[in-house]
């Protein structure tokens, strides 16, 4: 067979033209009910195939599509799907590498082929027509024979391959094969960070037209400049002389008007719209177009609406939109890119849950389906090219294929083939070139094209940022657009009086594991500057793959889990969601961050707070706002839900009718909440949409104790100091200078020594920093202890002062302390610490206390911010209040174990078995609180979660700071106010074994 798959002058045999998405119906009806197979000109050839896997193409026989050949004894395999999920060929993640020599056009030569045949039938119903089949997206080239005849050739994996088999097919029974490879020239532009799939992954199926019939449709808008007036111009081809009647309708299904025309060839039709309803996100009014001729009805979505760049601010009809997005590849954990439209809903209704309003279609189009969801429910598309080769970079020279001319069909096909297929969605606000495949004149040409077919939408394309130093002819870019620059940066540009375009972060906060962390401080600067128009966290999931380990534990897999090379390990578990859209904590934080409601306070003693609508189209009238007031983190007084009605981006004060005491001995707290009034397509009324809380301005009264303390015995025997008093006896270890036995009534409150520590598990973003924390020994830091002295003893306490330093072999010390315990006799032991660190060093993990805890300490209880982990610059998603939790609630799984389960802004907590025998920390100031069945080194120590075995005992970490998560696993370092870079710093900390029960 002729070797297209490495001739870049053919992208395709026989292929029809791109066109618009649709599927042609028999009824109005069936055509608005969205479902393909109720229309009898669709035939689904969905479902079992024939297949045979060949690691190699020279492994193919000749002929194994002839019509005689017997395939029988050939395996089954379900279209679509991806053939490395079924079980064949390597399952392999790789980022920036390619998978084999970088020698475009040339792929190896033992590529593999997946051979499919099926048996198919033709009704006697469709003789009159012109039959066609389309493949909605096949990776990455194949051939295509029909009762035995060479039907076609198409590469480009994501976007959909139409053929004309009309000559090829009969009334009945007919055979279908294809020859799928995975490797072509095409692959060198399609090297995304994702699984490496091969396949039939999308639909196939058959359409049956009428002779002649409508081809293509582009629905141009024109909306005066008050947007009272649009004008819809539907351009049309066909393939003869058609007479088309079209049909507009409102949103209720009311005619607006009605057109007809005869078309031959080409031409057009226009309707006029006063007042139009425009389409936004926030409230996605679709009208919709019928479009009659012959025997079909086709059925397109309206979405009225204006996307320009004014004095560089980005706007959709006439208002100044911030983009609040997520990147989102297709991914499935058993299915891979083959994505059922149940899967894609889940995925839209979850962001629209978490106020995300934008979708990045990274780095490819989309399932045609998912496009028209989006138009539903409402979301900003950037509509990306199928086109990526950052592997080139590794190869030397970045700009390498866009700057050939012999690879600009191969460029311009992506493009074209995007944009005719996708044209008329109302939710596509950008088209972008494709990502990292550097910038020259391949994407100049894309652009250009681009600008001549639709001049509706900006371009974007993130490759001209001059930091990659490709061509300096950026003209026919229409926004600047940056990956994972700091906020300094970005605000930096928005000073700038010659940065004329405006910025948009196609990726920011990379959302890896424990993180992200610094998602506020962009926001705070994306509102602050019109002429940033937001941008999109990396990613939405993680990429994993369900399998098993080898004992038959389910677990997430990643790069490298299945033998491949080269890999890119964990990678691609970089998501706000888990692999089963379990949300992470960090979708919870972008959630509060991007919310589309500001809570202000003004007058907090008279209950005057002021809500600002951060909406651009809708007013807040489906708000309520609701409030209560704790004491203590008890409720203590909640009132009606109070109605808002602020317009956009109007402001609206609001009197809470509370009353809270001037003075008294607790502390009050008010949360308010804005939440929906009605159900939505995604969420239930009383739907949380944003919250805030405030701590009321009560004046502190101490209470006053007259408890005598009780006298303590104490005893010296060796290097054991034995403190004793009336439920309690602790002993501590003047040698090593930290307490080695805790206990009330007997029980052990402790299950061996404490220590100090400043070692957390690396988390992702920590995987650049933790080099220099390990290359200084801080993952090995060690105790030593210079002397320890009784320096204050009386009847009922005794204070002990120890000199220490923690270092690890090799280096010199990372810090000195002198830690000053004390017990009383009520068995309280209070620890102040004072730290001088090295100079020299990088910022720590962590300083703090740890205890191991005997088993059966199962249960927290403690007043802080929760109920989720939280930590310096991750903590807008958590609420201060009592929360009593267990021990494996406080954890929380990622899917490559790291640091995680902190409580930043603990206040007090009590760690017990479940009748309240344990102890109670408490701080003179806000500390950090970790609990969990799990040490650090075993944390750092497991590649998986599944390898992970939990510890009887409890670890509890009771620390002075933890260092923030940020996103420098692809982002920005960690920025200085959330670093533990201290280098003089005092702690202190009370530990008092209680009966809770008995407090």
């Amino acid at each position: 067979m002729t070797r297209y798959w490495e001739d870049l002058k053919v992208l395709q045999v026989n292929r029809e033209a791109p066109r618009a998405y649709y599927i042609p119906y028999s009824e109005a009806e069936a055509a608005s009910s969205g479902k393909r197979g109720r229309s009898p000109s669709y035939q689904t050839l969905n479902g079992r195939w024939k297949f045979q896997y060949h690691p190699s193409i020279k492994d193919v026989e000749d002929g194994f599509y002839d019509v005689s050949t017997n395939v029988s004894a050939w395996d089954d395999l379900t279209v679509p799907s991806c053939w490395q999920v079924k079980g064949y060929d390597q399952l392999q993640y790789t980022n920036v590498n390619y998978p084999f020599p970088c020698d475009p056009p040339y792929v190896p030569n033992d590529n593999p082929a997946g051979l499919y045949v099926r048996e198919f039938n033709i009704s006697e119903n469709w003789d009159e027509k012109e039959k066609y089949i389309v493949f909605e997206g096949v990776n990455s080239c194949f051939y295509l024979w029909i009762n035995g005849e060479f039907v076609g050739y198409s590469q480009g994996s994501r976007v959909p391959a139409e053929f004309n088999i009309s000559p090829f097919v009969k009334s009945g029974k007919n055979k279908m094969a294809v020859m799928v490879l995975k490797w072509c020239d095409g692959t060198y532009i399609e090297d995304q960070d994702l699984w490496r799939f091969s396949g039939i992954f999308r639909d196939v199926y058959l359409l049956a037209r009428d002779q002649n019939h409508i081809v293509d449709v582009f629905n141009k808008q024109e909306i005066s400049d008050d947007f009272q007036k649009a004008i819809l111009k539907c351009e049309l081809e066909t393939t003869g002389l058609v007479e088309v009647k079209a049909q507009l309708r409102n949103a209720k299904g009311d005619m607006i008007q009605e057109v007809q025309v005869m078309i031959d060839r080409k031409g057009s039709l226009e309707f006029e719209v006063l007042e139009p309803v425009l389409w936004n996100a926030e409230n996605p009014s679709l009208y919709s177009l019928y479009m009659y001729s012959g025997d079909e009805v086709l059925l397109f979505q309206v979405g009225f609406r204006k996307v320009e760049i004014k004095d560089g601010v980005f706007m959709i009809n006439g208002a100044a939109v911030k983009l609040k997005g997520v990147n989102r590849h297709d991914s499935h954990p058993e299915l891979g890119q083959t994505i059922p439209i149940n899967h894609m809903i889940k995925d839209l209704v979850l962001m629209k849950r978490h106020n995300v309003n934008t979708i990045r279609a990274s780095h490819y189009p989309n399932d045609p389906r998912f496009l028209n969801l989006c138009d539903v429910y409402g979301f900003y598309l950037i509509d990306e090219a199928d086109l990526e080769c950052h592997g080139v970079l590794h190869a030397g020279d970045y700009h390498m294929l866009t700057k050939n001319p012999e690879w600009e069909d191969a460029f311009l096909d992506r493009a074209i083939r995007m944009v005719e297929r996708d044209k008329n969605h109302p939710s596509i606000v950008m088209w972008s070139l494709g990502n990292e495949s550097g910038y020259d004149v391949n994407h100049m040409t894309m652009a250009r094209w681009i600008k001549g077919r639709d001049t509706s939408r900006p371009i974007h394309y993130e490759g001209v940022d001059p930091r990659h130093k490709g061509s300096s002819n950026t003209d026919v870019i229409d926004v600047e657009s940056r990956m994972y620059s700091s906020p300094e940066y970005i605000e930096n540009y928005a000073k700038d009086e010659n940065s004329t375009k405006p910025m948009f972060l196609c990726e920011y906060s990379h959302a890896m594991g424990n993180g992200p962390g610094d998602l506020k401080d962009y926001w705070d600067i994306i509102y602050k500057y019109p002429k940033l128009m937001g941008g999109c966290v990396w990613e939405w999931s993680d990429h994993g793959i369900k399998t098993q380990s080898a004992n038959g534990t389910e677990h997430f897999a990643y790069g490298g889990d299945f033998g491949d090379q080269p890999n890119d390990g964990n990678f691609c578990i970089d998501g706000l969601v888990g692999p089963d859209r379990k949300p992470h904590t960090g979708l919870l934080e972008l959630k509060q961050v991007i919310a589309p409601i500001r809570i202000e306070a003004e007058d907090l003693r008279n209950g005057a707070i002021i809500v600002t609508n951060l909406f651009d189209f809708i007013d807040l009238s489906h708000i309520d706002l609701t409030w209560r007031i704790e004491k203590d983190g008890q409720l203590v007084d909640q009132g009606e839900p109070i109605p808002l009605n602020a317009s956009p981006h109007a402001v609206q004060r609001v009197s809470i009718p509370y009353e809270v005491p001037a003075e008294s001995s607790g502390r009050y707290f008010i949360t308010v909440s804005c939440r929906s009034k009605r159900d939505t397509r995604w969420a239930e009324a009383g739907h949380e949409i944003c919250f805030e809380q405030f701590e009321l301005p009560v004046n502190k009264v101490q209470e006053r104790t007259t408890q005598k303390i009780p006298v303590i015995l104490v005893d010296k025997s060796g290097h054991q100091l034995s403190i004793e008093g009336f439920d309690f006896k602790h002993v501590f270890d003047m040698y090593n200078g930290v307490f080695i036995k805790v206990t009330k009534h007997g029980m052990d409150m402790i299950e061996s020594s404490m220590k100090f520590n400043i070692w957390r598990a690396p988390t992702d973003n920590d995987r650049k920093i933790k080099h220099s924390w390990m290359e200084e020994g801080y993952d090995r830091a060690s105790m030593h202890v210079y002397g320890a002295e009784i320096t204050n003893q009386t009847e009922s306490s005794v204070e002990i002062a120890v000199s220490f330093s923690l270092g690890g072999y090799i280096k010199i010390p990372i810090l000195h302390g002198v830690a000053l315990w004390k017990v009383d006799g009520t068995g309280e032991i209070s620890l102040q610490v004072n730290i001088t660190v090295r100079e020299d060093l990088v910022f720590l993990p962590r300083f703090g206390l740890q205890l191991t805890m005997p088993q059966g300490t199962e249960e927290v209880e403690y007043f802080g911010l929760g109920p989720h982990e939280s930590y310096i610059d991750k903590r807008q998603s958590v609420k201060k209040g009592k929360y009593l939790l267990t021990v494996d609630e406080m954890f929380e799984n990622y899917i490559r174990p790291q640091e995680n389960g902190s409580r930043y802004g603990t206040e007090w907590a009590i760690v017990s078995n479940e009748q309240g025998m344990g102890m109670k920390f408490s701080g003179s100031d806000d500390f950090s609180m970790n609990v969990a069945h799990y040490t650090p080194e075993d944390l750092t120590l497991a590649a998986h979660d599944y390898e992970l075995v939990r510890r009887k005992e409890t670890i509890v970490h009771l620390d002075y700071k933890v260092s923030g998560v940020g996103s420098n696993s692809c982002g920005p370092e960690l920025l200085a106010p959330y670093r533990l870079d201290e280098k003089e710093f005092k702690f202190e900390i009370r530990l008092k074994p209680i009966f809770k029960e008995d407090e």
